[in-house]
């Protein structure tokens, strides 16, 4: 059951990358580059991204930490 559930997922996961990268059920340079996009600008950018957020966020509490009765 948990065997085929991941199968799945990881099945549908393969199948969202070949269509970005280009046409279902076939391996070529799209493919390759939407790993590319995926794997090396797109999940560090959005990493960095929210390590900016929370920074900014834990900045903003420090000042209302002293204003608080």
């Amino acid at each position: 059951m948990f065997e085929k559930i991941i199968t799945d997922v990881f099945m549908l996961c393969v199948y969202i990358l070949q269509v970005i990268g280009g046409t279902p059920g076939e391996y070529g340079f799209g493919y390759y580059l939407a790993n590319i996009i995926i794997f090396v600008i797109l999940q560090p950018a959005l990493i960095l991204l929210f390590f900016v957020l929370w920074r900014n966020e834990k900045k903003k509490n420090q000042k209302w930490k002293y204003f608080q009765p």
